[in-house]
């Protein structure tokens, strides 16, 4: 068997470089993924009302609650990674039932997860809450194309064109404080 070193010695200068090239190349890859996670600030949930069987999307800002049913659902946290990651959407969430007598009962604090539904479930006899989605991140920056220079006090032109845009209706409109 020939070692590495041995072999190295009888290829030509080129293939040794190239293959020491990849070598390197290899060294440094990383072993895992990239575990990046983006905080989302609105987390999406789907709610069921078994008696009625209406079904209804509900989004909720980070650390605020809204109210479905006799259920008060409040998400904590919603993370989800990037779309070149494989799927993975959690929130941690807080859910209280308004009883009859106006008290409220936590009846679940926990995470949910999109992708599993069923494994962290709301459990109650009228209504189901699962989350579907997390939405506008906060760590992301939006890509925006610098416009065209504007007259100062003068408000850029709204129905203007950049004439190399192929396809001006999938342009992004900004929106102007005034």
């Amino acid at each position: 068997m020939i070692s590495l070193k041995t072999g190295l010695k009888q290829m030509t200068g080129g293939a040794a470089a190239a293959l020491g090239v990849a070598l390197a190349a290899l060294g440094s890859a990383p072993a895992a993924a990239d575990d990046t996670r983006y905080d989302n600030r609105v987390a999406v949930f789907s709610a069921l009302d078994k008696v009625t069987a209406t079904i209804k999307t509900l989004e909720v800002a980070i650390g605020e609650t809204v109210q479905f049913g006799a259920l008060k659902v409040t998400p904590r946290v919603c993370y989800s990674r990037p779309p070149t990651e494989p799927p993975k959407t959690t929130s941690f969430v807080e859910v209280d039932e308004v009883q009859l007598d106006g008290n409220e009962k936590r009846i679940f604090t926990g995470w949910m997860f999109a992708q599993s539904p069923g494994l962290n479930a709301v459990e109650h006899p009228v209504f189901d809450v699962w989350l579907t989605d997390c939405q506008k991140p906060r760590n992301s920056i939006a890509q925006q194309q610098p416009g065209p220079p504007t007259v100062e006090g003068q408000a850029p032109d709204a129905g203007a064109v950049d004439p190399g845009d192929d396809n001006p209706a999938e342009t992004q409109r900004r929106r102007v404080r005034r």
